[in-house]
């Protein structure tokens, strides 16, 4: 047992501690077919290379979340491996595009901890950076995590709590360098709508359903190579399911949010978002956008839109939440980003 990794507790997390992930990973075109197999994702930037060229680019990136699964990947060993729940998303912003080739590292800073009242969990904060080959960063996210105790009478930590951001400020956003959409093509994209057509408060039924299966969960999971005993072991669970994870159902919801939004193409900053009930194997994603912000930014002809994507497992669109103000049993996910759209 000695030389085997049993994974961080949570007294074992400081504030100030930095953790570097191991096992730096190479991705290329196969990361993209394999997601583009997993997801129904269709955005014409991420599939076409004379595409992405013609919006200035020098080729097609690898989706947003191909960039952000494989340096989440890398941090659930020391970081949530031990996990009860993910919890929730702020800060985050894509930094630069992952291109085919690229090898990307991950590395973490712990935040802020906090027991929880019942003595046995405690919750961990940790900002996340992932960098390229170039040492260039190109995703940097906090996200905060539940975690077993070890030792339940271990003394509780000082409690810090950091103060996050509700919002990235959309001058922070960073637009990939050449990117332009002066000449974006509506007809190759899928759908004519554009930035000045969206309006804030709208709301967008995406309509299709995709049921989640076994399997692709697995395979997907470890594409990511994400070790978390959650989605592996159904001893890990008390009801004896293996939890899909959180990610899987973000690309999920975002590829069904094509139908509806097939111009918002890039994602470029992670407001906030929480897994409000857990997703398993037979559930079907239904997803349901709502605009919340629009801003400009100093590309040509590109804006930023700032949308709630809400994933449930068949409720109706437009509900979130009941009269108590928790989230409704059906809904899965409710996540704020901003992405690049033409004007």
């Amino acid at each position: 047992m000695g030389k085997t990794n049993q994974g961080r507790f949570f007294e074992d997390y400081s504030v100030g501690d930095v953790l570097t992930h191991a096992v730096p990973r190479t991705v290329g075109a196969g990361e993209r077919a394999l997601y583009h197999a997993l997801y129904p994702a269709r955005h014409a930037l991420y599939s076409s290379d004379t595409f992405a060229q013609n919006c200035g680019l020098k080729a097609s990136p690898l989706d947003d979340m191909i960039a952000f699964h494989t340096v989440f990947g890398k941090t659930v060993p020391d970081v949530s491996l031990n996990a009860v729940a993910n919890l929730g998303y702020a800060e985050g912003r894509w930094l630069a595009p992952v291109w085919p080739g690229d090898t990307l590292t991950s590395a973490s800073e712990v935040i802020g901890v906090k027991q929880n009242s019942n003595g046995k969990t405690g919750v961990v904060w940790v900002r996340t950076t992932g960098r390229n080959q170039h040492g260039v960063p190109v995703l940097d996210y906090v996200r905060w995590v539940m975690v077993r105790k070890r030792d339940i009478d271990a003394p509780a930590p000082e409690t810090v709590v950091p103060d996050l951001a509700k919002v990235v400020a959309p001058e922070t956003l960073v637009v990939p360098s050449g990117l332009t959409f002066d000449g974006y093509d509506t007809a190759l994209s899928g759908q004519p709508h554009r930035l000045s057509e969206y309006k804030v408060g709208e709301q967008i039924d995406h309509v299709d359903g995709v049921t989640v299966e076994e399997a692709e969960h697995m395979m997907a999971t470890r594409l990511w190579q994400n070790t978390a005993k959650v989605h592996f072991d159904t001893s890990a669970r008390p009801d004896g399911t293996r939890l899909i994870y959180g990610g899987h159902v973000i690309s999920m919801a975002r590829a069904l949010s094509f139908n509806g939004l097939a111009n918002a193409q890039m994602m470029v900053g992670l407001n906030a978002g929480a897994h409000a009930n857990p997703c398993l194997a037979g559930d079907t994603i239904r997803a349901w956008s709502e605009v919340l912000d629009t801003a400009e930014t100093s590309a040509p002809g590109v804006g930023a839109i700032r949308l709630r994507l809400v994933a449930t497992k068949g409720g109706a669109p437009f509900a979130l939440r009941g009269e108590d103000g928790k989230y409704l049993p059906d809904v899965l996910l409710d996540l704020d980003y901003w992405a690049l759209m033409p004007t």
